[in-house]
């Protein structure tokens, strides 16, 4: 059975189906008896859909003239 470093470290693979079958029970094991493991698993899960979403987002019109002001006054004062 894994303890929750070996399990982390291996979320990758078992999510990409990369795991011996062995392994894999190991790993369902210690996910049965761990709630702080499965809550991660769930984030690491998570993760790429929430990174879609913030880069699909704009930004207000406002929010980027003001940054690429910003931006270009501090590239003007740093030459």
């Amino acid at each position: 059975m894994y303890n929750c470093k070996d399990s982390i470290n291996l979320l990758l693979r078992f999510l990409d189906g990369e795991m011996s079958p062995e392994d894999t029970q190991h790993l369902r094991e210690h996910l049965r008896g761990c709630s702080p493991c499965v809550d991660f698993l769930r984030t690491y899960r998570a993760t790429p859909g929430l990174c879609k979403k913030a880069l699909a987002a704009k930004m207000p019109k406002e929010v980027s003239e003001k940054l690429t002001e910003f931006l270009r006054s501090k590239i003007k004062s740093a030459s």
